[in-house]
């Protein structure tokens, strides 16, 4: 009786522990890894460095002075040298070391090797990036961040830049229109694509911003938020008479970036200017935001008059594809497909949008379509986009690199709450009084019926 009174005391504690470290970190792994997780990494990686730097082949033979040093202290055999490790700092969601890269060895050996550390150190996954010439950082990542987003505090948001999402490195995947000024963004229904719009629309309300939006669906998807647009459109018809507009307004700019450009001699050279943001801010016009929501919409015909108006849409939407980024207009095309068979000139627009996310698709010739031209291997993880993880999607560029994002929830009552509430910045843009979207009930009522 008392062996197992003695085994039930000590057991239970024991069990108990146990059940909660498992429960924690199913539950909550930030709370697990910051008390649990990271220590063991911690422990592991300091204990080991040498020796699996050693078996990732990512050491060097030590210099000559150093080998004569060791022989004539120690007389023990002179081992390969590991790169010159620096301080761990811990993060919520991981650790954060840098290398310094022995001379012969590149970023790429570091890289080929992160899955081997991933195992060697017991962490959830090792990205490394260059820090500067010769130096590397490890970001060690404890456990899935993308399986309960939580964006950082410091999301690097500013003007006309959005934190949208969350990379697989638990960095924010900022939206930066000034560095991506048109992208392209591709999903099935239900696949979080909304989601990723609201974010972008809600985060943009607030800066000194016009937002349009072509909404082909009736307006189902943007009209809650037309509160905070300089216009919209909700039909093909509307549509093929905002387009002009743009290009017309695109036209101005150019314009007035024209008159900038005739040189009086006592015009400094920091003055010059090839586009809007040149121009002193007194002058400078306010940027604009097209949001078009399924696009192959306005591919669609049925009739031969519907081809017509088809065409001068398409190529209005490539001429402000080709010429806005300078003149302050930009891009945000949202769709299921847009490949070469939604009809003429769907290729050479999709070929000006920069920026490529791609979430879960029906189809892997959907997933080339957004990806498939510019990081052919992105291609395969945005075919394995699980159904149960709706806001997961791939993001890549024209650079051809790519990672996997998440967009946190976001309900739709929150994200149209949050353009009510900024609808007193609308900017005055003469050009776009005629598509002003109609408010026909008050923002209270509104406010209650979609709460």
């Amino acid at each position: 009786m008392s062996e197992l009174m003695t085994v039930l005391g000590v057991g239970g504690p024991v069990a108990v522990l146990g059940g909660t470290a498992a429960y924690t970190r199913a539950k909550h792994p930030s709370v697990y890894w910051s008390m649990i997780g990271m220590p063991v990494a911690t422990a592991r990686l300091l204990g080991s460095y040498g020796s699996v730097m050693d078996a990732c082949g990512l050491t060097v033979p030590p210099s000559r002075l150093r080998a004569l040093a060791v022989r004539a202290t120690t007389r023990r055999e002179v081992r390969p040298v590991p790169p010159r490790r620096g301080l761990l700092r811990p993060t919520s969601t991981g650790l954060r070391l840098r290398l310094r890269l022995a001379p012969g060895q590149e970023v790429a050996d570091v890289v080929a090797s992160s899955e081997r550390l991933r195992h060697a150190w017991g962490v959830h996954a090792v990205y490394v990036s260059e820090a500067k010439p010769g130096t590397v950082e490890l970001r060690l990542v404890g456990f899935d961040v993308l399986r309960n987003v939580r964006m950082p505090r410091q999301s690097g948001g500013g003007h006309l830049r959005v934190p949208v999402a969350l990379r697989e490195d638990a960095t924010a995947f900022v939206r930066d229109y000034r560095a991506v000024p048109h992208a392209l963004t591709l999903g099935a229904t239900l696949s979080g694509k909304s989601m990723y719009q609201r974010h972008l629309l809600s985060g943009l309300a607030g800066q000194n911003v016009a937002l349009v939006g072509i909404d082909c669906k009736r307006g189902v998807e943007l009209s809650p938020f037309a509160a905070r647009l300089s216009a919209l459109a909700t039909a093909p018809n509307q549509a093929a008479e905002l387009l002009p507009v743009l290009v017309r307004l695109m036209d101005e700019r150019y314009d007035l970036i024209r008159a900038r450009q005739s040189i009086p001699p006592d015009v400094a050279a920091e003055e010059i200017t090839s586009d809007i943001w040149g121009l002193p801010e007194t002058e400078r016009p306010v940027p604009v935001v097209v949001f078009i929501d399924e696009v192959a919409e306005l591919f669609l015909t049925a009739t031969r008059k519907d081809e017509e108006r088809r065409d001068e849409m398409v190529t209005h939407l490539v001429r402000l594809a080709q010429l806005g980024r300078a003149a302050g207009i930009y891009l945000e095309i949202c769709g299921q497909r847009f490949g070469a068979e939604l009809g003429k000139g769907a290729t050479m627009l999709r070929a000006q949008l920069t920026g490529r996310v791609c979430h879960r698709v029906n189809d892997e010739a959907s997933a080339k379509m957004a990806l498939g031209d510019i990081a052919p291997e992105a291609v395969a993880a945005a075919c394995t986009i699980p159904a149960e993880r709706p806001g997961l999607a791939v993001a890549g560029d024209t650079s051809g690199g790519w990672s996997r994002i998440r967009t946190p929830y976001l309900s739709l009552s929150e994200a149209a709450e949050r353009c009510r509430s900024s609808a007193h910045l609308v900017p005055d843009v003469p050009a776009l009084k005629p598509f002003e979207p109609l408010l026909t009930i008050p923002a209270t009522e509104t406010g209650s019926a979609t709460a």
